[in-house]
């Protein structure tokens, strides 16, 4: 089992994970690209593996798969911390970006690669799909 640590931009928010990884994947998705002006890189980790200090502010939406999904952001410099999806009960999502050590998650996969504008940097050499993938199996914490 491995750490992770990571926090917001401002410090307000930090976490850690106690957990090996799951999957991790370039997202592409309309909601990802609002978030980021881009797509996003992410992990998913057991719910229960992360340990928040602070309270990220919320928001809930419909995504384009039909799913609620709840993410997770520092109020005070509104860095996106984690997404939380119906479809995906006990699993977190983890913006890679925010991790201490970005470089110990590599992605695999690229998702929604049928939303990416024209100029998006689409590594041809991953896992493509032009929509959502299969769910996850469980990561063991």
């Amino acid at each position: 089992m491995k750490l992770f640590t990571g926090a917001c931009l401002c410090g307000e928010i930090r976490y850690e994970v106690r957990a090996d990884p799951g999957p991790s994947r370039f997202c592409w998705c309309k909601d990802c690209q609002r978030i980021a002006s881009n797509g996003t890189v992410n992990v998913i980790f057991p719910s229960d593996a992360i340990k928040i200090t602070g309270t990220p502010s919320r928001h809930d939406k419909k995504a384009d798969s039909g799913n609620t999904v709840t993410r997770r952001f520092c109020a005070t410099c509104g860095s996106q911390l984690f997404s939380d999806s119906s479809g995906r009960p006990g699993l977190t999502v983890v913006r890679v970006g925010t991790l201490d050590d970005p470089s110990a998650i590599k992605p695999t996969t690229n998702i929604w690669v049928a939303s990416a504008p024209s100029w998006a940097c689409v590594d041809q050499s991953l896992e493509q799909f032009e929509g959502p993938p299969a769910s996850p199996s469980p990561v063991k914490t």
